[in-house]
C-alpha cells in the first residue's frame, strides 16, 4: 500500500517533464568557463594542458546540452579553438581600454584580477563567439555565471566592438540585439534595453545601436531597436532616451536641487 510519501514522490515525478533539464550542465559550463579564463590569462596555467582539458569538458558539456541525436554539436570545438587566439588579442584591448580610461587603475595586472567590468567583456566575448556555432545554452549559462559574480547583464547575442570599458558595471544590462561599436565607455548601472517584452518580437532588433566613440554615464536608459546614439556623444548620468541622438551630441538630465543650511 502506497505511504503518503510515496504519493507525493509520484506527483513528483510525474511533474518532472523535461527529459534534457539537468542542472549538471551548469555546473561544468560553470568549471568551463572558469578554465577558459585560466587558460588565457594565469601565467602559472600551462595551455596545451588545459586545452586538452577544456576539449573534454567541451564534449561533455556536448552531451549534456545538445539534445539532437546525431549531435552536429561535436564538431564546434575545433572552430572554437581556432578562433580563441583572437577574442585574447581583443580582451587584451579591453584591458588597455580600462588602463587609459579609469585613474584608479594602478596596473594592468589588477584590471585582469581585479576588475568585474573586464570580467564580464571577457565571458561575454567568449560566450558571443560560441553562440555563433548554433549551441545557444551553454553562452547563455557562461554570462549568467558573469552575471552572478560581477552584476553585470550582457547578453552573449549582443554585437560589441573593439576596446569597450565598463566602470564598476553593478547594474548594467545590455540587451540580446544591442550593438556597441568601438572605444565605448559605460558606467554602473546603464541599460540598453527593449521598449517593451512580447514573444512576437523574437527575430526582430529590440535593443540600441551605440556608435563608436560614445560615453554613456551611471543608470541612463536607452530603450528601442530603432535608437542609435551618435558617434563621439555624451549621455548624461540618469538620462531616459528611446529616440535616436545625432552624432557629437551632450544630452543630460537636469534636476533642480535646493540647498537649504539648517541653523
Amino acid at each position: 500500500m502506497a505511504t503518503d510519501k510515496d504519493k507525493i514522490i509520484a506527483k513528483i515525478e510525474e511533474q518532472k517533464k523535461n527529459p534534457n533539464l539537468k542542472l549538471k550542465v551548469k555546473e561544468r559550463t560553470e568549471y568551463f568557463t572558469n578554465l577558459l579564463f585560466y587558460t588565457l590569462f594565469d601565467t602559472d596555467t600551462e595551455v596545451k594542458k588545459n586545452i586538452e582539458i577544456l576539449e573534454q569538458t567541451f564534449e561533455e558539456l556536448v552531451n549534456l546540452a545538445c539534445w539532437k541525436i546525431e549531435k552536429p554539436c561535436s564538431k564546434i570545438w575545433q572552430s572554437y579553438l581556432e578562433i580563441l587566439p583572437e577574442i585574447l588579442q581583443k580582451l587584451n584591448k579591453d584591458a588597455e581600454a580600462f588602463m587609459q580610461s579609469d585613474p584608479s587603475a594602478n596596473s594592468i595586472e589588477e584590471v585582469y584580477l581585479a576588475y568585474p567590468g573586464f570580467y564580464a567583456i571577457a565571458i561575454y566575448r567568449l560566450s558571443h563567439e560560441l553562440l555563433q556555432f548554433g549551441l545557444p545554452l551553454i553562452p547563455r549559462l557562461m554570462t549568467e555565471y558573469s552575471h552572478r559574480l560581477t552584476g553585470t547583464d550582457i547578453n552573449p547575442g549582443a554585437t560589441i566592438g573593439e576596446s569597450f570599458f565598463i566602470d564598476h558595471g553593478t547594474g548594467i544590462v545590455i540587451g540580446e540585439t544591442a550593438i556597441i561599436k568601438n572605444n565605448v565607455k559605460i558606467y554602473q548601472g546603464v541599460t540598453l534595453g527593449g521598449l517593451y517584452v512580447a514573444r512576437k518580437l523574437r527575430n526582430v532588433k529590440r535593443h540600441p545601436t551605440v556608435e563608436d566613440n560614445v560615453t554613456i554615464y551611471a543608470n541612463a536608459t536607452i530603450l528601442g531597436g530603432k535608437t542609435i546614439i551618435g558617434a563621439n556623444s555624451t549621455i548624461g548620468g540618469n538620462a531616459w532616451i528611446t529616440a535616436s541622438v545625432p552624432e557629437n551630441s551632450i544630452i543630460s538630465n537636469t534636476l533642480e536641487v535646493k540647498i537649504k543650511k539648517v541653523i
